[in-house]
């Protein structure tokens, strides 16, 4: 199971550090049309600087789970943005899902639930 995980993360990571790179380097897919809601709603973020802050997030977040120690706290950077792309897709898109957002969303869960226990000790302290 211990291996399965380690390749979940990579993949997991990479495609996160992948992203974020594309989009410093100018290689990423074109987007939805300017016309459309989501051309829209993503024009709207251009000029403020907050998708180069979330890139760099994506960025950091996909190294730190790539590797085994560090792999909780690129969860807790990558997790808010992992709910935004679903709201953003469920919301904004309507329905337009891909394989890639299944994967995204399967293999958080299964990396959460993997190393629950180590975040059980954030939601389980006792009080003194």
């Amino acid at each position: 199971m211990k291996i399965v995980t380690h390749i979940i993360a990579a993949l997991f990571g990479l495609m996160f550090l992948a992203g974020g790179l594309f989009f410093f380097f100018g290689t990423m897919p074109p987007g939805p049309p300017e016309d459309s809601l989501p051309g829209k709603f993503m024009a709207a973020f251009a000029p403020t600087g907050y998708m180069a802050f979330v890139k760099v997030c994506e960025i950091i977040g996909g190294a730190l789970v790539i590797m085994p120690k560090t792999r909780n706290f690129g969860l807790l950077i990558l997790g808010p943005i992992v709910i935004n792309i679903l709201c953003f897709h469920g919301f904004v898109v309507k329905g337009g899902w891909s394989p890639a957002h299944a994967f995204i969303t399967v293999a958080a869960l299964f990396l959460l639930w993997s190393e629950r226990r180590a975040f059980a000790g954030l939601v389980n302290r006792k009080s003194e």
